[in-house]
């Protein structure tokens, strides 16, 4: 604690000089305001988010500062269409549509254009995903397939996580909190180039404490992490340049004792180091008639030891180029293509290995979307992408899409998609123990899980004060992933011997009680429906997948601004049970009080799960936290 707290002392120095540019508070921002925020996501290109004929939810900058979040997964609680759920201090599991685990392996994560998922099992490392949250212009959160847009693995979900231009963040910001989790302290600086340009540069340290079992023993799970980066913009008349870079190191506990030696050096076994670094940049070329030209490349290296099992040194490199344009009066087309190729280097243990234990892999795709206007108030989306990975071959993912507007503010729309979740090397790859004789022989003949999704969905004002968004959904799956026997009895493999059905329905309504208050509200119901196929002989795949999503979540917020700068925000969440492994259902509140004293200087007292009463969200009992009681006093100065 004694690094975080003279970090605080140091970086609360109050400077007079020129603020960042800040959005517009919460409250203070109209429903109509909120309902013309310009999302990217659904089609690739700038439209209305009461426009987009998808499932999307768009969590707000300053969303996440009312919310007292301080993590990425702690802010991605805001979407309704999600399902978030903590398995330690440093763990999550999060998902869109069912099928939760801590891969996460049908939801895609993009970060500024950069996708954070890893091929090592299709999923996302939360742990190592971060940005500075004051720096977030907003996440658009899809639940329901992407593909067609993102590739093979949105299937579930997008994520798409939007950092806000350099000229935005001029002048300084300082902040730090502390609590009886753990205690952040960050600083970012932005300034102006002499070519017309902008710039900003951060660094932040976090660290948390361990957490609790259940049993009210500590766990090995304490981390902490320094991180940082800067980003330049450049804009001319038709085109814009950006260029950033960002790198992390850190250390997470684990439950686990002693040492053991990987590539020569002693480890810990409580300890589990990971570092990376990532560069990306961007042009853009704006034509006329709405039309532009965007060429994309970014660099990712990550590196990763978990003691006993493997380390792990990933390099991805990614390219794409996109080509927007308006034809014929009735069209907008998009279209584009991707190449990707990445080279994985493992150190195996004598417990698990990945063989070959060195893979470069390599992703292209082509894809094309075109909007087309039957009426003056009904949109056609008609939009196919093509790719290729080295496990399956070529996959096809196709979407069709209907909008109609029935009035101004009042949106209703349909789609229908075929989108798969291709192998990763954990499917094909993976044995145990890391030595012959094998009990798990990896999956060489695994195929792609496939999903076929039909939705319908609302969105709209219904009444002046209120939005509502609603949407029904029915997926069908097929191949996916199980763990068969072989027909020896000796060893288990892993095949596609599971198929079923998704149907559920989500909701989310905001209300403007006043000018000064704000209330919102979502609902999420699911029923799951997996079955074994002939032949297949995993008595447990349909038991543990059906058991590890709620079939109801619930969450209620309210949103207060106060007299003489003050603001005062409450949330409330209700989890149904799960039930492989069985968790209690929970409801959890949690309570902020800000305070702006000058233009300069922000205060915040944020508190979670007030109620007192511990609760668990995930995972086994003798491995998950029980997460109690926290406070967090939060200090920012701008200079």
């Amino acid at each position: 604690m004694s690094a975080p707290r003279a970090c605080l002392c140091a970086l609360l120095v109050a400077a007079g000089a020129r603020a960042e540019q800040k959005a517009p508070p919460l409250v203070q921002l109209g429903l109509e305001d909120l309902m013309n925020i310009e999302v990217m996501s659904v089609s690739k290109r700038p439209e209305r988010l009461s426009d987009a004929a998808a499932s999307i939810y768009v969590i707000t900058g300053d969303e996440i500062r009312r919310s007292g979040a301080t993590t990425l997964p702690e802010a991605l609680r805001l979407a309704p269409n999600l399902q978030v759920a903590q398995v330690s201090a440093y763990g999550y599991a999060i998902t869109a549509r069912g099928f939760n685990n801590t891969s996460g392996n049908k939801l895609l994560v993009l970060i500024d254009g950069r996708s954070v998922y890893t091929p090592l099992f299709s999923g996302v490392f939360w742990d190592a995903q971060d940005v500075l949250l004051e720096d977030i212009e907003r996440i658009e959160v899809i639940s329901g397939p992407g593909g067609t847009l993102w590739g093979v693995n949105a299937v579930n979900g997008v994520i798409n996580i939007i950092t806000r231009p350099a000229a935005h963040t001029q002048g300084g910001v300082a902040a730090a909190d502390s609590g009886n989790r753990g205690a952040d302290a960050a600083l970012r600086y932005g300034g102006s180039l002499s070519d017309g340009g902008a710039f900003r540069a951060y660094a932040k340290y976090a660290t948390r404490n361990h957490t609790l079992t259940p049993s009210g023993e500590a766990k090995t799970d304490a981390w902490h992490k320094v991180f940082g980066g800067a980003r330049a913009d450049w804009s001319r008349a038709r085109d814009q340049l950006t260029l950033f870079g960002n790198a992390y190191k850190g250390a997470e506990g684990q439950p686990l004792p002693g040492a053991i030696a990987i590539s020569g050096v002693s480890l810990p076994l409580d300890t589990v180091p990971i570092a990376g670094v990532n560069l990306l940049g961007s042009w853009k070329r704006v034509f006329g008639n709405d039309s532009s030209l965007t060429v994309q490349a970014y660099y990712d290296r990550t590196e990763r030891t978990v003691p006993p099992t493997f380390a792990e040194r990933l390099d991805l490199a990614d390219l794409q180029f996109q080509h927007s344009l308006r034809w014929g009066g009735r069209h907008a087309v998009a279209w584009g293509a991707e190449y990707r190729r990445s080279k994985d280097r493992l150190v195996n243990s004598t417990y698990f290995a990945f063989l070959p234990a060195r893979v470069s892999q390599q992703w292209a795709s082509l894809f094309a979307q075109d909007e087309i206007a039957l009426l003056k108030r009904l949109r056609l989306t008609l939009g196919a992408r093509i790719e290729r990975n080295d496990y399956t071959g070529t996959e096809f993912l196709p979407n069709v899409r209907l909008a109609w507007k029935l009035a101004p503010a009042q949106l209703l729309w349909t789609a229908a998609s075929r989108t798969v979740r291709a192998p990763s090397r954990l499917d094909r790859d993976a044995f145990v123990p890391g030595q012959p004789p094998f009990l798990l022989t990896g999956g060489p003949d695994v195929r792609s899980e496939v999903a076929k999704v039909l939705e319908i969905g609302y969105r709209g004002q219904p009444w002046q004060a209120a939005s509502l968004s609603l949407t029904a959904f029915h997926a069908d799956y097929d191949h996916l992933r199980t763990q068969e026997i072989a027909p020896s009895r000796r060893s288990v493999f892993f095949g596609n011997g599971m198929e079923g059905t998704m149907r559920g329905a989500e909701t989310w309504l905001t209300q403007q009680a006043s000018p000064r208050w704000r209330l919102s509200a979502g609902f999420t119901a699911m029923q799951e429906q997996l079955r074994l196929k002939p032949g297949s002989n995993d008595a447990n795949a349909v038991i543990g997948q059906r058991g590890r999503d709620p079939a109801r979540s619930w969450r209620l917020r309210s949103s207060l601004d106060l007299p003489h700068h003050g603001e005062f925000d409450i949330s409330a969440r209700r989890v149904a049970a799960l039930s492989s492994p069985y968790v209690p259902s929970y409801s959890a509140v949690d309570v902020r009080y800000g305070w702006t004293p000058s233009p300069k200087w922000e205060l915040s007292l944020a508190a979670q799960n007030v109620t007192g009463r511990g609760h668990s969200e995930f995972t086994n009992v003798s491995t998950r936290s029980e997460l109690r009681r926290s406070v967090l006093f939060r200090a920012l100065t701008r200079f």
